[in-house]
């Protein structure tokens, strides 16, 4: 066998990490695989582009063990497979984050999300990972939640060097090949990729972490074009008139100067409180209320991913308990019975804080309130045939009242056209 020429990139061992990698996380291995790898001296150790290449610094591969070097493969496959990449294009249009600066925030957010369950059991975690403790941060959230909780500064010094390529926060490279280089993914392929390893963690419930089996459920509901009509509305409410304002008086009104002795307080913007209900009816099948937790995970992207300012009310003849937005599958959906949405309302509208905004997820088949609440309402319809929107046990001939003028309506699971 011919020795590798001086410093150049030894493919046997970064390839026997993979192999590593796939026997410890198989669930991964479609991934790991589908992933070209690029010799590249311009990156600190290991870096992907949102094409699916992998750019390996040859230095890096020989200084590091093998048991690290898998854990490595896992962590820069996880930037693609949960869209790191589109979501920091996302976070930084809604919220005007510019400059490499907020796309390194970006980066350490994203290895908070991922390397809380990336290593162990055969996987080693290398010298200067990231991780959410050290940044005082909790674990178990998502990127967008990490990104609320803290800037560059002393603590993120160390982590200057951080640079997992634009498949980590959206940002070309020049060492990067681009979109129209070799051997890139298409985007069907990728798609298609995402979905063989979704189908491997359903296949196969506990065999591995909650976050990954939680991305395996999404994975198989794609943003729909309802979905982005949704979080619009969303959106809208919570931005419009009167949603999320209140008086303080920690910075005085200007109006104060032309009333000599009188402090006048001043208008002031907070992030918007919004209360989900949920039509737990007999009417609204289990699919449905499994696609209605989607919706909820879909609002709070909506609203710049505060769930803290998320609450959740089952309904269906009576209202029930308002739950605190932490993970969708805490939230239990119990009901079966009539459906009158006057009591959701009636709850909603009772809690402290009262919410800025009402969404409803329902079939339809419910009364509306008399009057228009004092607050922004969008309802999100899940579709029903027409026979299917008059039934009534006791009344044949009933037919179901349209939402309310004042609500702001979304068909969910409806052509854009029909949205």
């Amino acid at each position: 066998m011919i020795p590798d020429a001086p410093g150049a990139l030894d493919l046997d061992k970064l390839f026997a990490a993979r192999l590593q990698a796939a026997r410890v996380r198989p669930y991964l291995a479609t991934a790991l695989f589908a992933l070209h790898t690029v010799e590249s001296r311009l990156v600190p150790t290991m870096a992907v582009d949102r094409y699916w290449r992998c750019y390996v610094s040859p230095s890096f591969v020989d200084r590091t063990p093998v048991e690290e070097l898998a854990g490595v493969w896992v962590h820069e496959v996880s930037h693609l497979l949960r869209d790191h990449h589109g979501r920091s294009d996302r976070v930084a249009r809604e919220r005007g984050l510019t400059g490499p600066g907020e796309r390194l925030r970006m980066n350490i957010a994203a290895d908070c999300e991922i390397n809380d369950d990336v290593f162990g059991d055969g996987l080693i975690r290398p010298g200067g990972a990231v991780e959410a403790g050290s940044l005082g941060l909790p674990e178990g959230e998502l990127m967008e939640d990490y990104l609320r909780q803290f800037r560059l500064g002393p603590r993120t010094q160390s982590m200057a060097w951080l640079d997992c390529g634009s498949g980590a926060d959206g940002l070309a490279r020049e060492w990067e090949l681009g979109p129209d280089g070799a051997y890139g993914l298409s985007e069907q392929e990728r798609d298609a990729v995402r979905f063989r390893v979704a189908q491997g963690i359903t296949g196969r419930p506990g065999h591995a972490p909650k976050g990954w089996q939680r991305w395996a459920e999404e994975a198989f509901h794609p943003p729909q074009p309802w979905r982005e009509l949704l979080g619009a509305a969303v959106r809208s409410a919570a931005s419009g008139p009167g949603a999320g304002e209140d008086y303080t008086y920690g910075r005085p009104s200007r109006r104060s100067v032309g009333v000599p002795g009188a402090v006048l307080p001043s208008l002031r913007r907070r992030p918007p409180r919004v209360c989900v209900v949920i039509d737990t009816s007999g009417s609204v099948s289990d699919a449905e209320l499994g696609s209605a937790l989607l919706e909820v995970a879909a609002i709070s992207h909506a609203v710049g991913g505060r769930r803290d300012l998320i609450t959740v009310l089952p309904c269906d003849a009576a209202a029930r308990i308002v739950h605190p937005l932490c993970r969708g599958e805490g939230i239990p959906l119990m009901g079966g019975g009539g459906t009158d949405l006057r009591t959701g309302f009636a709850k909603a509208l009772g809690a402290r804080p009262r919410p800025d905004v009402i969404v409803v997820l329902t079939d339809g088949q419910t009364p509306w309130p008399a009057a228009q609440p004092p607050c922004r309402t969008v309802v999100g319809l899940f579709p029903r045939q027409r026979a299917a929107r008059s039934w009534n046990e006791d009344d044949p001939d009933y037919v179901p009242d349209s939402p309310p003028v004042w609500a702001r309506v979304v068909d969910i699971g409806s052509s854009p056209a029909a949205g």
